[in-house]
Parts: C-alpha cells; structure tokens; sequence
C-alpha cells in the first residue's frame, strides 16, 4: 500500500474575494492620500509656498502634485505590486510599445469632446469668445506652462483612480462595476472645488466612467492619462475653467455665459449638459475602441 502524496496547497491571492478586494482597495485609498498628505506638508514647510490667504499658489500646486505621485507611486509599489503581485502589465504600463499610441489617441479621446462642449456651448447657449491682454505668443506661452503643470495632475488622478483600485476591484466583480464605483469616488474627490455643482459632480463621475473605459483600451493607462490630459488641457487653453478651476490664459477671454445648467456656467463646460452629451460620446467611442483590446 502506497501513500498517497500530499500536494502543498496552492497560494491564496491576498486580494482573492469581494471584501477583500473592497478592503485592499480602500487602503490603498487611503494610505495613497495619506502619504501624499505627509510628502505635500514636508515640501509646503520646506518650500514655504503658500498664498497669503493660506491657499497654494501656483507653485503649491505642483508641489502638491508631485507629493500626490510620490505617494501614490510608493503606495502602488507597496500595496500593489509587493503585496498583492500585481504586475506592470497588470496595471496596464506595459507594454511600451502601445504607450505613445496610446497615449496620442487618449489625446484626441480627451480633446475633442472638450472643443464640442465649447463649440455647443457658444451655438446652443451664451457662451462667448472675448479678446483680452497679450498676443499670440503670450497664449502660446502660457499654454504650454499649463499644460506642463496639468500633465503631471492627471497622471497623479489616474495612478490613484486607474491604478491599483480598479484593477483589484474588476477582478472581484467585473470591469463595469469597478470603473463605476472608483468613478463615484472619483467624483467626491472633487466636491470641494470652487463653485461645485450636483450636475458638475455627475459630469466628473461620467468623465470617471469615460476614463475608466480609456483603460482597458489599447495603451492601458497611458490612454487614460492621455485622455485626461486632452480634455482639462483643452478647457484650460481656451480659458475655461477646469472643474471650477480657472486658469488665467492672455489674447482670449472665455465667457461661459448661461444657462449655467446649459453651459456649465462659472464651474467651467463640466458644469452643464452640454458637456454630459460630449462626453457621454467620448465614453462610446473608447468603449468601442476598448473591444479591440485582447490582452
């Protein structure tokens, strides 16, 4: 009579099941804000880059960025990859060859729903083109300072809402329920912007949803950031405001006008219907374009 050989049991992944796929993704949560909170308080105190009505200037806005990244870049190595074993092409970095593409599509993806929600805004509403100060190359300037201080911002937002989260979270319930969810957080996380809507909050959670799909489309998250990029760095360069953000740009004068319900009044274009419509179509299109997707 032989024994029968006894097989080590197999590992069982630390993010295996609903809660604690739910329990892992709000650690992350919120030892990513956390530690960006630590990082951002350490550069404000060493920088001492703050407005005198105790808000950040310019300069505390990036300082608060690049805390955001080294936070949640430290939190995803060590709750994401560490310890649960998620891979790079898990979290969809990888592989680089699709990132440029991906990344350039993500652009147009982000781009133009945020000209229709102008363009409409304008035709369908009271929005106006004003002249203002400066000249070509004083836009031209002040654009690129922008959009070099919105790149890393949506990077930040889409390592913490694209990032770890999603990824444990589809695999415990699917990817619609995941993009969902981190969408409506998405959303909070916004809510003490200037001049915040219902309607604006809803738009932001849409905008979650479109960005979610974004991706799982080919490129992975360099799509998403692309597309991110795209639609804030679009408003922004047309002088409109970015989720209440307003950003200062010479030559042209952006008037939202009104009904604020229409065009989004002073939360910028993300504050009106208009803007549910364009990126309701955003979403389409890179949910068909997402199909194409096979890894």
């Amino acid at each position: 009579m032989t024994a029968t050989p006894v097989h080590p049991a197999e590992p069982v992944h630390p993010a295996a099941g609903p809660l604690k796929a739910v329990g892992w993704t709000v650690a992350f949560l919120v030892a990513g804000f956390a530690l960006t909170l630590v990082v951002g308080v350490g550069g404000f105190a060493l920088t001492g880059r703050l407005s005198a009505g105790g808000e950040p200037g310019p300069q505390g806005l990036v300082i608060q960025t690049i805390s955001g990244l080294v936070g949640f870049g430290v939190v995803t190595w060590a709750i994401g990859i560490r310890v649960l074993g998620l891979t790079l092409e898990d979290l969809r970095w990888l592989p680089l060859a699709r990132a440029g593409r991906g990344f350039s599509w993500g652009l147009l993806l982000g781009s133009l729903p945020a000209v229709l929600a102008l363009g409409l805004s304008v035709l369908l509403g009271d929005a106006r083109f004003l002249p203002d100060t400066g000249g070509p190359l004083g836009y031209l300037g002040q654009v690129g300072l922008t959009g070099l201080i919105l790149a890393p911002a949506a990077l930040l937002e889409e390592l913490a809402f694209r990032g770890v989260g999603q990824v444990v979270l589809a695999r415990a319930f699917g990817r619609v329920p995941a993009i969902l969810v981190l969408s409506i957080v998405f959303a909070l996380a916004h809510i003490s912007n200037p001049n915040t809507t219902t309607l604006g909050l809803v738009n932001i959670a849409l905008a979650g949803v479109f960005l979610g799909i974004a991706f799982y489309a080919p490129g992975g998250i360099w799509c998403a950031w692309g597309a991110h990029l795209g639609w804030n760095a679009t408003l922004a360069a047309m002088d409109a405001p970015v989720s209440g953000l307003p950003f200062r740009i010479p030559w042209i004068d952006y008037q939202p006008g009104g009904p604020a319900w229409l065009t989004g009044g002073s939360f910028g274009p993300e504050g009106g219907l208009l803007a549910t419509g364009a990126i309701a179509l955003a979403a389409a299109a890179a949910w068909h374009w997402s199909r194409r997707e096979t890894a």
